[in-house]
């Protein structure tokens, strides 16, 4: 039986694939080009929507990196992350784990320090003032060197108090983790916690390199590692979590109908699936709108639902205590539910 979309609406959520960059709506976009007097490829809002149209992965990095060009300061880094927790807030999510790209930043010479304290003043007040708690992941952008990755890994390291993780994205083909092998070695050493996109666009073999390679503590993506039996086992028997972003599988062509989405397919499995919202802005959908679109889809109930949220929890890189308060408010949610 398929559950309400009020139901969907009001469940405690949890986001853990999130690419604060790729929650840049047009008329924000649009706000900060004319607040930093910067040119934009596009006359109007409409026109920036239109080109959010992609056949694979790196058509969406291509105009993605051009929509980030508009951020500067660190005012413009506070209100990309204040728009999207005020978003949040009002779909229920209780707490987010944020990526973001430094080098994205610091190559158009942006200061690393700018763009952290724009995104932490931000995370700071969305506790505050709309209960929403969050972490922080800086991610190295694969289709960089390791070189780089290593300089940006030696920049965050003052700020250690402020990032809990280390992770790997953008182009995956033709970009192992094991190209990183010794930076994340690093990132581990230094306290970091590790993730990596591993089996979205890129083999199984890229899932086993992100697990022994890079000793990931959990993955996100994973869709392609269904392809190999042996490896689906070890992921199960582990426990490692999956950031699984239904909406993007579909705009990058990843799936081909959210009919064909492998979520339902994980979860009867035993893989320790979450559903997440990735790059919101350019894929059309929060959180609210990913579980809604796989609910209806996939014809998951009510105890798929919960599942996948309290999988968030678990896999979460917040304290026992702190998870334990979060699981309190998805049992007392689900018990008036059923009620």
């Amino acid at each position: 039986m398929q559950v309400s979309e009020q139901f969907i609406k009001d469940m405690p959520k949890i986001e853990l694939h999130l690419h604060i960059e790729g929650s840049l709506e047009p008329e924000l976009m649009f706000e900060l080009a004319q607040r930093n007097e910067i040119a934009l490829p596009f006359p109007d809002v409409e026109a920036v929507r239109r080109a959010y149209d992609f056949s694979n992965l790196q058509d969406f990095l291509d105009i993605y990196y051009q929509g980030m060009n508009v951020l500067r300061t660190e005012q413009d880094f506070y209100d990309l992350a204040w728009a999207y927790f005020e978003r949040i807030a009002a779909q229920n999510v209780m707490h987010t784990e944020i990526f973001f790209d430094p080098q994205g930043h610091t190559e158009r010479g942006v200061a690393f320090e700018t763009v952290l304290n724009g995104l932490t003043s931000a995370m700071q007040d969305a506790e505050d003032d709309l209960g929403v708690t969050s972490k922080l992941i800086m991610c190295f952008l694969r289709h960089l060197s390791e070189e780089d990755a290593f300089k940006t890994l030696d920049e965050a390291l003052p700020y250690k108090d402020k990032i809990i993780g280390v992770g790997l994205d953008s182009s995956e083909k033709g970009h192992p983790p094991s190209k990183f092998a010794n930076v994340f070695a690093k990132a581990r050493e230094e306290g970091f916690l590790i993730v990596a996109h591993a089996g979205e666009e890129g083999p199984p073999e890229y899932v086993v390199e992100a697990l022994d390679i890079l000793n990931v503590d959990r993955i996100d993506h994973g869709n392609r590692l269904l392809e190999d039996a042996a490896l689906t086992e070890r992921v199960v028997a582990e426990g490692k979590a999956l950031t699984v972003c239904p909406l993007s599988n579909l705009k990058l062509c990843v799936v081909k109908d959210i009919h064909d989405h492998p979520l339902k397919k994980m979860l009867d499995l035993g893989l320790k699936a979450t559903v997440n919202s990735d790059d919101p802005a350019y894929f059309g959908g929060y959180m609210n709108e990913n579980f809604l679109a796989v609910a209806k889809a996939l014809n998951l109930n009510a105890d798929h639902l919960l599942t996948l949220t309290r999988n968030g929890i678990e896999a979460s890189f917040l304290g026992d205590a702190e998870k334990s308060a979060l699981f309190d408010r998805v049992d007392a949610f689900a018990q008036k539910a059923a009620a």
